[in-house]
């Protein structure tokens, strides 16, 4: 038996031993890419285990996350801080080695793992990244930036829309760098393939703009690994089809029931005397080195790539100083983003973002979003900056197309290749179209912004579809998400700078119709979350909290109120930010000896509830309203002075019965 049959037979069974000692797994894409990740860990994954974010490493993106048992003890083999223990705690609470990949728990996990689909996305945006950064630095002998992103998918991801939309945007801007390794094993977890899908792959992404490479023998690591060097030397992005076996060598092989398979310890100890493994969670010494010439190999390239940056620094200074640069945060005036959009206060916040954006990106040569075909109506795009296309790399805007789920899950790549600013944008009643990635986003903290404009039924005209009325409470439902709907541009810009500072994902709300000036706004208010935006009152009888386009209103209705009542009005840009300041803030913004505490929000959002203390009231939407101007529409809705007034006093009334 040559070595490297003998390293894949001891990779199998220390996948296959980690899944039953822990009594769950995936063993199927456990043995049946075993080959496939084996050949490029070996020969071809460019990595330093010693500074694992070494910035010019390969991408590796498990979009088929299920084949975690066997990336962990890839990683186990070839040196990275994952030890044979860790091995035996796969699946435990606190672990480092979870069911599913996660993104900061484990070391050489570039992204989180789990719905099929968003690392295929995922994968395109680190592309991008790279391309990005290979246009801007490299010049003729300095290859600065020359890493691969490689994508590990299943025939579960080939599936989903988001793969597609996403190989789509991939193929048409040419991303040469990108390689897929498709484990195609023609079997799903309800059974056979071709009982959901019949499809040509191959023909789909030749027709998509891809290089295609069939591997019938995808167990084999001879055939593997030439695979793998024949879609390096390709300038477009390349999909290499393995045909794998399923659970190969176990008794499950070939079958369903291998998918989210184990294998009782009588079965794993019939699979290993296959393998001609007798240890237990061991590696021994030969295939242990064998593994590591290859983690030696990839920190030789990180001390050259050291070496040649240096001579880089003293050949090409200038370019050496913006490198050094790029992702600087702290240089950042918001001052000076403040002044230069102050001009446009009373604009629609759609406008007043747009400017904001550009003068951003005046400050931040590392800035790169776009959006799903709507930036001439959004205005989510940046001045004076160019598309980012194949032919021009330099282009800060990204044109998706209508490709809204791809787009935030591409925006994720683009965020975790390094520290990108990134933005994705679209109307707020197609937000639901990029939930799983905006919740991915979140779950990995990853400092992402979505600007979703058209925030109301404002808009008016377009009917039941466009009308964003449940939205903002699906958004503000998402754990470790920060909602920021600003009334002006100085909440606007506190919402930026949040996002940049604490490097949290930020996802706006942004009205498309024009928003009168407003008396009291605070961009230092605004990093509260909520504050006190008219009304001076230590203890007032009536509090009126409100957010966006409906501030103004509030400011209306209190002006009203106060010829009976003392009114407070408080702007809360973002409930969450609001939360999470002390107790002796949130009560001053709202006392609790208050009467009365009504929201005014054009949705049906109650989590204001949670934040208005027991004496609430909320005023908001909870019905489509038919077709008309946005005037119409909001009236018909019931947000008029007169309307709200009458409401607040018949709920003050109620209380004092």
């Amino acid at each position: 038996m040559n070595i490297n049959q003998k390293a894949l037979n001891y990779l199998k069974a220390l996948s296959a031993e980690t899944i039953t000692n822990a009594g769950t797994g995936h063993l199927g894409i456990s043995l049946g890419a075993s080959s496939i990740l084996f050949a490029l860990f070996k020969d071809h994954y460019t990595f330093d285990t010693s500074d694992t974010d070494f910035l010019n490493r390969d991408r590796l993106v498990l979009s088929a996350g299920h084949c975690s048992a066997l990336y962990y003890s890839l990683l186990s083999m070839f040196g990275f801080d994952i030890s044979l223990q860790d091995l035996k705690n796969f699946g435990k609470q606190g672990a480092k080695t979870p069911t599913y990949a996660e993104y900061r728990t484990t070391e050489g996990v570039e992204l989180s793992s789990g719905a099929c689909g968003q690392g295929v996305a995922n994968a395109v945006g680190m592309a991008i990244a790279e391309s990005v950064m290979e246009e801007r630095f490299n010049t003729v002998g300095f290859e600065i930036i020359n890493n691969h992103t490689y994508c590990l998918v299943s025939d579960g991801d080939m599936m989903e829309g988001v793969t597609m939309e996403a190989a789509s945007l991939a193929g048409h801007l040419k991303l040469g760098k990108l390689i897929l390794l498709y484990d195609s094993n023609d079997v799903t977890l309800d059974g056979s393939l071709g009982l959901t899908n019949k499809e040509d792959i191959s023909k789909k992404f030749l027709a998509m703009g891809w290089n295609v490479i069939y591997v019938p023998k995808g167990n084999s690591y001879y055939f593997c690994t030439h695979a793998i060097a024949s879609a390096k030397r390709s300038n477009k992005p390349t999909l290499i089809i393995f045909k794998t076996t399923i659970g190969i060598g176990s008794q499950k092989e070939g079958t369903s029931s291998a998918h989210y398979g184990v294998l009782t310890k009588e079965e794993l100890e019939r699979f290993k005397a296959s393998l001609k493994v007798k240890e237990s969670f061991y590696i021994p010494s030969d295939v242990r080195e064998l593994c590591m010439a290859s983690t030696r190999r990839g920190k030789l390239i990180h001390e050259t790539w050291n070496q040649n940056l240096a001579i880089y620094s003293s050949t090409h200074p200038e370019l050496y100083k913006s490198f050094s640069a790029f992702f600087d945060r702290k240089k950042i005036s918001f001052d000076r983003i403040l002044k230069n959009v102050s001009k446009y206060d009373g604009e629609s916040l759609a406008k007043i973002n747009h400017y904001t954006l550009s003068e951003l990106a005046y400050q931040c040569p590392q800035i790169l979003g776009g959006t799903a075909d709507v930036s001439v109506s959004s205005m989510a795009f940046i001045d004076n900056a160019g598309s980012f296309s194949s032919g021009y790399r330099r282009g800060k805007n990204i044109k998706f197309g209508v490709r809204e789920h791809a787009m935030s899950a591409v925006c994720n790549g683009i965020a975790s290749y390094e520290d990108f600013m990134t933005f994705d944008a679209g109307y707020l009643s197609f937000s639901n179209y990029q939930i799983p990635a905006l919740r991915a986003r979140c779950a990995m903290k990853l400092p992402v912004m979505s600007f979703f404009t058209h925030d109301s039924i404002a808009i008016g005209d377009c009917g039941a579809t466009f009308q964003p009325i449940e939205q903002l409470s699906q958004l503000r439902a998402i754990l470790g998400n920060i909602v920021f709907r600003p009334c002006d541009y100085k909440e606007l810009v506190a919402g930026y700078s949040i996002n940049i500072k604490d490097y949290v994902p930020v996802m706006f709300a942004l009205s498309k119709q024009e928003i009168p000036h407003i008396e009291g706004t605070s961009f230092e208010g605004a990093l509260q979350g909520g504050y006190i935006v008219d009304g001076s009152s230590a203890k007032p009888k009536i509090v009126l909290v409100s957010s966006g386009a409906e501030v103004d209103l509030a400011v209306k209705v209190a002006k009203e109120l106060r010829k009976k009542h003392d009114v407070n009005v408080v702007s809360m840009p973002s409930i969450e930010v609001f939360e999470s300041q002390p107790n002796s803030y949130k009560n001053k913004v709202i006392p609790k000896e208050a009467e009365l505490v009504v929201s005014i929000e054009a949705s049906n959002d109650t989590k204001w509830l949670k934040v208005l203390g027991k004496n609430c009231a909320t005023f908001g939407i909870f019905d489509y309203i038919d077709c008309g101007s946005g005037q119409d529409m909001m009236e018909k809705a019931g947000f008029t002075v007169k309307n709200i007034v009458k409401f607040v006093e018949t709920k003050l009334k109620d209380k004092n019965r």
